[in-house]
């Protein structure tokens, strides 16, 4: 399955509805003063966060969204009724971007967030809105106004406390599927992950947080080799890395640093994160190869951990607790 992070839309409002020229109609009077009613504004283009949604795939198989037409205004001062407003719902991480000229125009994260992608033309004003002294019987009315029409581009990025990074196959799948209800597709071969992984690690009596599991990243992953830039760009909002690097690695400081210069290369500030090392598969090593492996490397603590005995899962997730308990305190 194919994660959908990514949509490219035309929204496009309604027109406004023509002002009427209209005049009293009296007995004995051919010709009374204007009573011509302004025409109904056009229906905008709305995005709405929904928190149940998680991904754009609801908007994949359709391209472009059009609001309803504001109606003419009529006689006796009788205005136009608006036209409809199209809502278009979208995860909560959803970034709206204008197509050609790439401008930021909204960045949705919080529930019930809107957003109005494309408004609705003014209604056009009716003759009675133009009589004065001087023109007691104005014979012209305004036209509506044109509604927008914009592309968009939508890109979701996962709303996460912890972003899981490392090379193909070093076990992040597993880690998400042992500390929290997420079951994302797991096999012994690269890119099982095809899509990012959300899960909720509950600790304490109260206590929770996000984690998200990012496919494997390849060398050139920054400039899109293997889509890695698409993935990389949910682990902007997340305030906590945890690099997985395998234990059973010959050569542990090697792939540590090919992760760090895919980030680096990725985005520079992403080196600002808190960083936490967690050395997966030590059920594959024995006692003294475990008391071999670095116990730091950067200067951050190397946590090696089992998903399959749970040995050092208790060390890591009261780790990734106290990082994120000083995120909150900062």
């Amino acid at each position: 399955m194919n994660f959908i992070d990514e949509a490219y839309i035309t929204v496009a409002s309604g027109k406004g509805g023509n002002g009427c020229v209209s005049f009293r109609r009296e007995k004995y009077i051919p010709k009374g003063g204007p009573d011509g009613g302004d025409g109904g504004d056009g229906g905008d283009v709305i995005l709405r966060v929904n928190p149940s949604l998680s991904t754009l795939s609801d908007i994949r198989y359709k391209k472009k969204y059009l609001a309803g037409n504001g109606r003419g205004g009529k006689g006796k001062k009788m205005n136009g009724e608006r036209g409809k407003s199209v809502f278009i719902d979208v995860p909560a991480g959803t970034v709206v971007y204008e197509d050609k000229s790439d401008k930021l125009l909204a960045d949705l994260i919080h529930p019930g967030q809107l957003f109005v992608a494309a408004k609705g033309g003014k209604g056009g004003k009716g003759n009675a809105r133009f009589a004065t002294s001087t023109r007691q019987t104005p014979d012209f009315a305004e036209r509506g106004k044109d509604g927008q029409r914009r592309n968009l581009r939508l890109e979701l990025k996962l709303l996460a406390d912890v972003g899981l990074v490392g090379l193909p196959n070093s076990g992040k799948s597993t880690l998400i599927s042992t500390i929290s209800s997420a079951r994302p597709k797991i096999a012994d071969y690269p890119f099982t992950t095809l899509a990012p992984n959300l899960g909720i690690v509950r600790y304490g009596e109260y206590s929770s947080f996000v984690v998200a599991d990012i496919p494997g990243l390849i060398e050139g992953a920054h400039m899109g080799k293997g889509l890695g830039d698409r993935f990389l760009r949910h682990i902007e909002r997340t305030k906590i890395l945890v690099l997985i690097i395998e234990s059973v690695s010959e050569q542990i400081i090697r792939d540590y640093k090919k992760v760090i210069r895919e980030l680096e290369a990725y985005d520079i500030s992403l080196m600002q994160k808190k960083r936490i090392i967690a050395l997966s598969k030590t059920d594959l090593l024995n006692s003294a190869d475990i008391k071999n492996l670095p116990l730091s490397i950067d200067g951050k603590k190397c946590i090696p951990y089992s998903s399959v005995t749970r040995e050092g899962i208790k060390e890591l997730i009261n780790e990734i607790c106290k990082e994120l308990s000083g995120e909150k305190d900062e």
